[in-house]
C-alpha cells in the first residue's frame, strides 16, 4: 500500500514539474513577442508621371555595298593599282589580268570581219547565200561577245566608290578562282543591323531617327535612320531584324565596330518606385512591392518596366497615391501589421 502511494506521489510530482516548465517557457515566449513588436517600416508615396519609352539594342556595323573582285577565269596577275585602305571610284582600275587570250580573241576578230566583209560582198552580186551571211554574222557577234567578256576579266574594274579592305594576291601570282583579288567596300553610308523584340514590332516605324554610340567614341552620339524592317518573326528567339542607315560622312564609323542603338518610342504616364521598394521573390523572376494602407501591408506583384537612376518604372502592380514600403521589409509578411517610422 506504501509502494503504491509512493508511486502516486512521484507522478504528481513530474507533473507539477512539466507544469512548471511550460508556464515559464510561455512567459519567456510571450516576453520576446512584446520585446520585438510590431515589424518598423519606413514608407514612400508613389506617383505617376511621364516615363521616355526608349529601347536599347547592340549593333553590328556592315558595309552598304560589299564587293568581291574577282576573274571568271584563272590567270596570273600582271599588275596591282591600288591597295589596302585606298580609296576607290566606281570605274577604277584595281588590277591587270593577263592578257595573252585577249590578244588571241582580238586576232580572231579582225579575222573574222574579215570574213565577214567578203561574204557580204559575194551575198550583193549574189556570189553567197543568205545563210553563209547569217553564220558569218553570227560568229562574228559571238567572238565579239567573248571578247567583252574577256576584257571585263582582265582588266578588273570597280564597280563602286568605297575602300579596298582586302588584297589576297600580289603581282605575278597566279589567281585560282578560289578567293577575291580585291574586296572593296561601300562604308558611307553604313548599315547596322539589330534584332528587335517582337513586342515592339507596331511600333518600329521606316524613317525612325535612332540615337547610335561606339565604344571607341564613348559618350559620342551619332544619328541613324530606320531604313528596313524585315517582315518575320525569328521562332527562336522572338526578334525581328532591322536595318539602320547611318550617313558616315566622315569615314569616321568602319564594318565590325560594335555599337549601341537607341529607339526612342515616346513616353508613357507610369507610376515611378524606388528600387528600394522592390521585392524579390527567392527561385523565380517575380518582383513584388509592400504596399501599406491601414495598418497593414500586402505582399503585390509588379510587373517592371525600365530603370532609370534609382527607380523604376512600373507598368502595373501599384497605383498613384500609395504608401509603398521602402525599408524594413526583412520581418513582413502579407497582411502583417506595422509601425510606421520617419
Amino acid at each position: 500500500m506504501k509502494k503504491i502511494q509512493f508511486i502516486s506521489m512521484l507522478f504528481l510530482a513530474v507533473a507539477i514539474g512539466f507544469s512548471s516548465c511550460g508556464t515559464k517557457q510561455e512567459e519567456q515566449t510571450h516576453s520576446i513577442a512584446d520585446d520585438e513588436g510590431k515589424p518598423k517600416v519606413r514608407l514612400q508615396e508613389v506617383t505617376k508621371r511621364d516615363v521616355p519609352q526608349t529601347a536599347d539594342f547592340t549593333a553590328t556595323v556592315q558595309p552598304e555595298i560589299k564587293n568581291n573582285i574577282t576573274s571568271q577565269s584563272p590567270g596570273r596577275i600582271r599588275k596591282l593599282m591600288v591597295e589596302v585602305g585606298d580609296n576607290v571610284k566606281k570605274g577604277q582600275k584595281l588590277a591587270q589580268m593577263d592578257d595573252a587570250n585577249l590578244a588571241n580573241t582580238r586576232t580572231q576578230i579582225n579575222n573574222m570581219r574579215t570574213t565577214y566583209n567578203r561574204v557580204a560582198e559575194l551575198y550583193e552580186v549574189g556570189g553567197a547565200s543568205q545563210q553563209e551571211l547569217d553564220n558569218a554574222k553570227l560568229q562574228l557577234d559571238i567572238a565579239e561577245i567573248n571578247m567583252k567578256n574577256l576584257e571585263e576579266n582582265t582588266s578588273l574594274i570597280s564597280p563602286i566608290d568605297g575602300i579596298v579592305t582586302a588584297r589576297n594576291y600580289d603581282e605575278g601570282d597566279m589567281y585560282n578562282g578560289q578567293v577575291p583579288v580585291f574586296t572593296v567596300m561601300q562604308i558611307s553610308p553604313l548599315k547596322l543591323i539589330i534584332n528587335v523584340s517582337e513586342s515592339y514590332y507596331a511600333k518600329v516605324k521606316k524613317g525612325m531617327t535612332v540615337d547610335v554610340k561606339f565604344d571607341v567614341f564613348g559618350d559620342e552620339v551619332f544619328e541613324g535612320t530606320v531604313n528596313l524592317i524585315y517582315p518575320t518573326i525569328d521562332e527562336m528567339t522572338r526578334t525581328f531584324t532591322t536595318e539602320i542607315t547611318l550617313p558616315n560622312k566622315d569615314l569616321r564609323v568602319r564594318p565590325g565596330m560594335f555599337g549601341r542603338v537607341t529607339i526612342n518610342f515616346g513616353v508613357e504616364n507610369r507610376v515611378v518606385v524606388p528600387d528600394q521598394a522592390i521585392v524579390k521573390q527567392p527561385g523565380s523572376g517575380e518582383r513584388f512591392v509592400y504596399v501599406y494602407k491601414n495598418g497593414k501591408v500586402s505582399y503585390d506583384r509588379v510587373e517592371l518596366g525600365r530603370r532609370f537612376g534609382n527607380e523604376y518604372e512600373l507598368i502595373s502592380g501599384v497605383e498613384s497615391g500609395s504608401q509603398v514600403v521602402v525599408a524594413g521589409q526583412t520581418r513582413l509578411a502579407n497582411g502583417a501589421e506595422v509601425e510606421i517610422i520617419k
